[in-house]
C-alpha cells in the first residue's frame, strides 16, 4: 500500500523500537529525548509526535521490559569447611588440603544449595581473578558501559 520496500519498513520499526526501549530503560528527560531525535533530521512535527509517543508509553515499556528480564538466583548464605588429609595407609606423611563450600541461593522464592570443592591454590587464584574484575569495574570505560546497559 505504501509502495515502500518491506526491508525499509522493517528497519524503520526496529529503529523506532530501539529508540523507545533504550530511552525508557534510561528514563531520559524530555529535553534529552528531543536532543536525541533532533539529530535524526526529522521535521519538528514528527519530533513532537515521537516525544509524545515516548512520554505516553515509557512507563508501560519499562514494565514490559522488567517482566521480560530473566530471574537470576541471588545470594542467601555461604558455609565453608577446610579438610586436611594428613596421612593414609600408603603414605604416612602427606598434606592434602581441600576447601568445601556450600552456597545457598534464592531462586524464584525457593532456596537451592550448590556444593563446591577445591584446593586452596585454586581458591586463591579465583579470589585474585575476582578482585581484578572488581578493580576493572572501577575504570571509566566499564562505568560508561554499565551506565549504558541500565
Amino acid at each position: 500500500k505504501l509502495n515502500i520496500a518491506a526491508d525499509t519498513i522493517q528497519h524503520g520499526v526496529e529503529g523506532l523500537t530501539y529508540l523507545l526501549t533504550e530511552s525508557s530503560k534510561l528514563m531520559i528527560s524530555e529535553v534529552d529525548f528531543q536532543d536525541s531525535i533532533h539529530v535524526l533530521g526529522f521535521s519538528d512535527e514528527l519530533n513532537a509526535l515521537l516525544l509524545q509517543l515516548y512520554l505516553d508509553n515509557r512507563k508501560e515499556i519499562r514494565s514490559v521490559l522488567s517482566e521480560l528480564a530473566p530471574e537470576l538466583p541471588s545470594y542467601h548464605s555461604l558455609e565453608w569447611r577446610l579438610d586436611v588429609q594428613l596421612a593414609s595407609r600408603s603414605l604416612r606423611q602427606q598434606i592434602k588440603p581441600a576447601v568445601t563450600i556450600k552456597l545457598h541461593l534464592n531462586e524464584n522464592e525457593d532456596q537451592t544449595a550448590q556444593v563446591l570443592q577445591t584446593d586452596p591454590s585454586t581458591l586463591l587464584h579465583l579470589i585474585q581473578q575476582l578482585e581484578q574484575a572488581l578493580g576493572e569495574m572501577k575504570t571509566n570505560h566499564c562505568r560508561r558501559i554499565v551506565r549504558n546497559m541500565k
